[in-house]
């Protein structure tokens, strides 16, 4: 399971969420900062990745198009970046189990609890 950032999600996540998810990147990072999001969603079809945004967007691809990509929406408007940090790391079994379930398109996330 590789996590892939969304742009609107910072890019300091990714130093801060290493110890629950070794295997994850930005958007910046790959050169996709000026992406559209059908070439972000593309991108992580290719290299079997999961995209984590703040962007119903991605939700809302994955809901039309079905997985690959999985998307993992987080659904916190006007979070700090410490309370998306804490919502995904309260969330790491479920983005497991998610990421696991060859059948889910997408998991929403938010302070409160996760739905598939």
């Amino acid at each position: 399971m590789i996590l892939l950032l969304d742009q609107n999600l910072s890019r300091k996540l990714i130093r801060l969420l290493r110890d629950d998810f070794t295997d994850i990147s930005h958007v910046g990072e790959l050169e996709l900062a000026e992406a559209t999001d059908r070439e972000i969603w593309e991108y992580a079809k290719q290299h079997d990745l999961i995209i984590v945004s703040k962007d119903s967007d991605f939700r809302q691809l994955a809901l039309l198009l079905g997985p690959p990509p999985k998307v993992v929406w987080v659904n916190v408007p006007n979070a700090s970046t410490s309370m998306i940090l804490d919502v995904i790391r309260q969330s790491r079994e479920a983005i497991i189990n998610f990421s696991q379930n060859a059948e889910e398109s997408y998991l929403a996330l938010s302070g409160e609890q996760s739905e598939l």
